[in-house]
């Protein structure tokens, strides 16, 4: 019976979430497995993995083959990692508290990258919170400012329109004041 490591679909439409786990070759991709070693989530940035190592390493030890996807999870975690010291302190290349440092500083890197990663976005998330802000003000600023001058605009507009009633209502009277002189004189 061969062994592979691959993903097992989960989550509804549009919304993967995936099992890793190690199932016969033969099953369906959705079907009977032999082990549960972790999920893989691609909705969120960066994805997010949770692997059992111990248990993926025993798999691999054992002859199971990951599928494309599946190896690459596997090296992100550093299971792949791991099951090549394996290999290093069986043949006596390395001692196994060498192999374990080893594996613990590459590690300790990895999560200092997905760190900076996750410290990236965020800023950059609050850096365009930032600047879709300002531009906000500036529109506003610009479209109470326009409001003004048209209120302005309006108001110098009524005192025109005002004084040339008065001074159309004074030429009214002068010429009827006239002609009360000139309808007594008679």
């Amino acid at each position: 019976m061969s062994v592979k490591i691959r993903l097992q679909r989960h989550g509804k439409k549009g919304k993967p979430f995936y099992w890793v786990v190690a199932a016969d070759a033969r099953s369906k991709r959705d079907g009977k497995y032999l082990e549960k070693i972790g999920t893989y989530n691609p909705n969120t940035n960066p994805a997010t993995v949770e692997l059992n190592l111990d248990s993926a390493v025993k798999w691999l030890h054992n002859g199971a083959q990951p599928t494309d996807t599946a190896r690459a999870i596997l090296s992100y975690k550093g299971a792949l990692l791991k099951h090549h010291l394996d290999g290093g302190v069986r043949k006596g290349a390395l001692t196994q508290e060498q192999a374990d440092a080893k594996l613990t500083a590459w590690l300790e890197a990895k999560a200092g990258k997905v760190d900076a990663k996750k410290d990236g976005l965020s800023k950059a998330k609050a850096d365009a919170k930032a600047t879709a802000l300002k531009a906000e003000k500036e529109v506003n600023a610009k479209r109470i400012a326009d409001a003004a001058a048209a209120q302005a605009e309006a108001a110098a507009a009524a005192q025109a329109t005002e004084a040339t009633e008065e001074v159309a209502e004074a030429t009214e009277e002068a010429p009827a004041a006239e002609e009360n002189n000139e309808t007594t004189e008679a």
